[in-house]
């Protein structure tokens, strides 16, 4: 989350790489895509962020997040273009990112969903449990 209260994509990238994120919705069988980036370069090992609602530099943006309807269950997912590797998705509603305080990241780990500094996800989120 930005100060100003607009979502961040945050990836933190562990080894090999990512090329893309997609933000999706899926109920049932039934999978639609609300929003998807591709990074202008494969990102490496580390943190990349990126805002969901507007062109991002360094990312095409096929589609950006419209605004998110309340009661919907998301989900963030990196991808890479050969499907040989990606992320953890988080799952999320936008009531879940009212409650995300700027500088803070949501994510899933080691056995549920996390909410830490920014600071702290980069510090722990490669690290085997």
């Amino acid at each position: 989350m930005t100060e100003d209260g607009r979502p961040l994509g945050v990836l933190m990238v562990c080894g090999q790489r990512i090329d893309g994120a997609s933000l999706y919705t899926s109920e049932g069988s039934h999978t639609e895509t609300v929003g998807e980036w591709t990074a202008r370069s494969a990102l490496g090992p580390g943190l990349s962020t990126w805002a969901l609602d507007a062109p991002a530099e360094g990312w095409e943006t096929a589609r950006s997040a419209a605004p998110l309807d309340a009661g919907t269950t998301y989900h963030l997912r990196g991808w890479t273009k050969d499907d040989s590797r990606s992320s953890t998705a988080v799952d999320f509603t936008p009531e879940d990112l009212e409650q995300l305080a700027p500088g803070h990241v949501r994510y899933y780990g080691p056995t549920s969903t996390l909410t830490v500094p920014v600071a702290e996800f980069e510090a722990t989120a490669c690290k085997k449990h």
